[in-house]
């Protein structure tokens, strides 16, 4: 169901620390990070991000969609059903040569997303 989720966070650094020990016990590591974000998860498969930001701005949630038409769906469909764009259907190649995404602002202003790895 879940692709990644995206966590604001005041303090990176401090953050990092805690989820590194928490999560490693089971069996989730730090698989990428600097000095504004990280990301936890399998060794190469980082599903959990943690991002330089305010934490009352919402969290990011990515679906995982089995097709593009299926982003393309959830895109349309979030829009009649009150969402507001984030991000309209289409490639992201800065997130990787397969990544279709869309995104969306909930009512309550999560910013969530549809993305097809294929």
């Amino acid at each position: 169901m879940y692709d990644h989720i995206g966590l604001k966070t005041k303090n990176v650094a401090a953050s990092t620390r805690f989820y590194k020990a928490a999560l490693a016990p089971l069996g989730f590591v730090l698989s990428s990070g600097d000095e504004t974000s990280a990301g936890f998860g399998p060794k190469d498969a980082p599903a959990l991000w943690l991002g330089q930001g305010n934490p009352a701005e919402g969290v990011h949630i990515a679906f995982v969609a089995k097709d593009h038409a299926a982003v393309d769906g959830f895109h349309k469909a979030g829009l009649k059903a009150g969402g507001k764009d984030n991000g309209a259907p289409g490639p992201r190649p800065g997130y990787g040569p397969k990544y279709y995404a869309a995104f969306l602002l909930d009512p309550d202003g999560n910013n969530v997303e549809a993305v097809c790895l294929k």
